[in-house]
């Protein structure tokens, strides 16, 4: 299994095709319509988004708009069978909303089937074969583009380059009711055989929050699950703006974090603040392992540095290391944000140190939002 795309829902496509464009060093790759609804494409590296807004009221978009703020609405996964997949998601209880339908696309077989997920989201389960001595199909392009096939084969559009700022997307974070985490955390080990990893518990003197980190069980797709652990939780807060459960948050992946940001910051990108005291401290940690000149750097774009301690036994002599940054919410309202992550040295997991500051920044902005006292 692996992330094969994700699928936002947003007033106008086109603008913010752009804005990904603009901001973030994307490539407009290709577009699409049906009679109701307008798709656009965008990629960097092996990170493909769909954008689609609705052209009339009876849009599927227009109709999540109605009940959630723009956000995700699809995260789809290649599998290596469909069939065998959805069986098993169905005989754990899964909702199929669109059941599997297959269509042939030059010499490539697409086998595609939806099943429902936590609040508005959904989960695209799509399976890709050659199918060179079969002839192509032709199909209509608005049943294609609701169930998920024509966006996943645009997603194949655009090539690798260097000016690609992302490799991949790291993690996808998702947020539920409180009480919820168990059951959520069920469902994606029933539903879609992934495992726990990491839990989380923070705390503040003003709020917290509980994380368990979901694994898919090919250690390719990770999914950390947030609850709310008091009322005034950021988790909290998303819930109640977003109308219920959905995607907080993606990670992308870039090896040079540092260069992508001062790019980001360029081109007027909003990014949450980090104290410079956050570094002083830093500094003080047990096996710092940068260099005045990196520490230097990463102060200036106001990212966020964990790391593993290693003993020599372990046959190192770097200690992997976690460097990260967080977008302001890019929607009006406070909800979606991005994260942009560079590992280093085979670092794995996700920093606690890095968690807490996310969680210690993201309640300074609700502090000024007035929504945390």
């Amino acid at each position: 299994m692996k992330i094969d795309s994700v699928h936002f829902y947003v007033e106008n496509a086109k603008t913010w095709r752009d804005w990904f464009v603009h901001h973030l060093g994307f490539q407009a790759v290709a577009r699409t319509s049906s009679f109701h609804t307008c798709t656009e494409v965008v990629k960097s590296g092996s990170v493909c988004f769909l954008l689609s807004s609705p052209l009339l009221p009876t849009s599927p978009v227009a109709e999540f708009l109605r009940q959630y703020p723009p956000g995700v609405a699809d995260v789809a996964f290649a599998v290596e069978d469909v069939e065998a997949a959805i069986a098993h998601a169905k005989m754990h209880g899964a909702t199929v909303l669109q059941p599997i339908q297959e269509h042939n696309v030059g010499a490539t077989s697409i086998k595609c089937s939806k099943i429902a997920a936590w609040g508005g989201l959904t989960h695209t389960l799509i399976e890709r074969s050659s199918v060179s001595s079969h002839p192509s199909l032709v199909f209509d392009k608005a049943q294609s583009l609701s169930q998920g096939f024509l966006g996943s084969e645009l997603c194949n559009k655009g090539q690798m380059t260097d000016d690609n700022i992302f490799t991949a997307i790291d993690h996808i974070v998702l947020n539920v009711e409180i009480g919820d985490l168990e059951r959520a955390v069920a469902w994606y080990e029933n539903i879609l055989d992934f495992q726990p990893q990491q839990v989380f518990k923070i705390k503040t003197d003003r709020s917290a929050l509980h994380s368990q980190v979901m694994v898919s069980h090919n250690g390719d797709v990770q999914l950390p699950i947030n609850e709310p652990a008091t009322s005034n939780s950021q988790i909290q807060e998303f819930l109640d703006v977003n109308r219920g459960p959905g995607i907080q948050h993606i990670a992308l992946r870039t090896t040079n974090l540092v260069s992508a940001i001062a790019k980001f910051r360029a081109s007027g990108l909003s990014l949450l603040s980090v104290p410079q005291t956050y570094y002083t401290q830093l500094k003080q940690r047990s096996g710092f392992p940068l260099s005045d000149l990196e520490i230097e750097a990463i102060a200036k774009q106001e990212i966020l540095v964990d790391w593993q301690e290693y003993t020599p036994l372990e046959g190192r002599n770097t200690a992997p290391l976690l460097l990260q940054i967080f977008t302001q919410p890019i929607f009006e309202q406070p909800t979606f944000f991005f994260e942009f992550i560079e590992r280093r040295f085979q670092a794995q997991g996700f920093g606690e140190g890095n968690f807490r500051a996310l969680f210690e920044a993201i309640e300074s902005e609700q502090i000024k939002r007035g929504t945390l006292q």
